[in-house]
């Protein structure tokens, strides 16, 4: 009798250790994503690009051009393009700050009339209600915080000299990802080989990682024309630029229909006297918004990373909290790379159903004689059970 207790509260006492070993993992490995950001989101840089130019290197090798030349170049070209975008939005920012005392102008004088009128509705309200006089005044000291704004655009980067560094170290990292694929997916085939499919897990991680950029140029590219159109149309200066940075802002989640309205609104300012440019133009852009959010995400890169709206909405909350800005631009790539770390082992099917649009039915629990179930963990825990505790 003693014996068949014994051997039934032996399978809820591995579960219990398995569900707390798992627990822990998890906690510690927030705790590392918290504390260590800018390390982890410059090895996901590195690999993200990576992953995106590796046709190109690719096709060059075909043409017979060692791909250590191929992925140089294409390396070189790009830290070229970055730091020909950087003189050029340099010179636009330096432009911006030398007129911001014309924009300061134009914005007092748009709102004076409606700080007369709060002025006029405060002195009405005195009037009514004096304030009773007190015999002994004393100086109020006021301390001023700083926005808290900046510190969350610039989490999971740190300060300018982080920014620097990531910026700095994703080109060598991304350039050792581009000449050394065949041997880390080696690596990986001889590391986690008999727990999951490595080849079909990194097919599925290039196709959602190559869907998800090709679905963002797509979008982004038709709102930027669109707005270009527009901007055009009421001939707003700087109409190609303003357009495209507004177009490609709109993707952003949250943040970006407000980046978007007010990258095109600002130079307006300069131009226009009338609402009638301005509401236009914030017209269109929330126009826009609504489309791409609702019809053109879901459709072009919803099926492409195959998570459900509602855990796409919950990734980007929960990345955006962990790295700031950076974590809401990466949420949508990172909530599908767990969905496809869930789907490659089948004790994490109802992870991956949490985050699936279509979820799968969950197989059949183990349900032994005493009609008790039964948990099964993982391969790699339950080769490093003693023998007298497996099942």
């Amino acid at each position: 009798m003693m014996r068949s207790s014994n051997a039934s509260l032996q399978p809820r006492l591995l579960s219990r250790i398995a569900w707390l070993l798992w627990t822990i993992v998890v906690v510690l490995l927030l705790a590392f994503c918290f504390f260590a950001s800018s390390f982890c989101i410059t090895l996901l840089l590195a690999g993200f690009l990576a992953i995106l130019v590796d046709p190109i290197v690719t096709r060059f090798e075909r043409w017979h051009i060692p791909r250590t030349l191929s992925a140089g170049v294409i390396v070189i070209a790009g830290m070229l393009l970055l730091c020909f975008l950087t003189y050029a939005s340099y010179n636009r920012i330096s432009g911006l700050v030398d007129a911001m005392p014309q924009y300061a102008e134009r914005i007092r004088d748009a709102i004076r009339p409606f700080s007369q009128k709060i002025a006029r509705v405060q002195e009405t309200a005195g009037s009514f209600n004096p304030e009773p006089s007190s015999p002994k005044k004393v100086a109020e000291v006021k301390i001023k915080e700083p926005p808290s704004w900046p510190s969350y655009i610039i989490r999971g980067v740190g300060p300018v000299w982080g920014a620097v560094i990531i910026i700095g170290v994703v080109p060598f990292l991304m350039f050792f990802n581009l000449t050394r694929k065949e041997h880390m997916n080696r690596r990986l085939t001889s590391t986690l080989g008999h727990i999951i499919d490595v080849p079909q897990f990194i097919s599925r991680v290039t196709k959602m990682v190559r869907g998800f950029a090709v679905g963002n140029l797509l979008i982004g590219s038709g709102m930027a024309a669109v707005t270009v159109v527009v901007l055009l149309a009421l001939k707003v200066q700087g109409a190609v630029i303003l357009g495209i940075v507004s177009g490609f802002l709109n993707l952003i989640p949250f943040l970006g229909v407000i980046l978007a309205v007010l990258v095109p609104i600002a130079a307006a300012l300069l131009q226009f006297d009338t609402p009638g440019p301005f509401a236009v133009i914030v017209l269109t852009v929330l126009v826009l918004h609504i489309i791409s959010a609702n019809f053109l995400i879901p459709k072009i890169i919803g099926s492409r990373v195959s998570i459900g709206p509602v855990a796409a909405t919950a990734g980007i909350l929960f990345w955006g909290w962990l790295w700031g800005l950076m974590g809401i631009l990466l949420a949508v790539p990172l909530t599908a790379f767990v969905k496809i770390v869930a789907d490659s082992h089948p004790a994490l099917i109802h992870i991956s159903n949490l985050l699936a649009e279509s979820p799968r039915p969950a197989p059949q629990p183990r349900i032994y004689p005493e009609q008790e179930t039964v948990f099964k963990p993982p391969v790699f825990i339950r080769k490093r059970i003693p023998a007298k505790l497996k099942l």
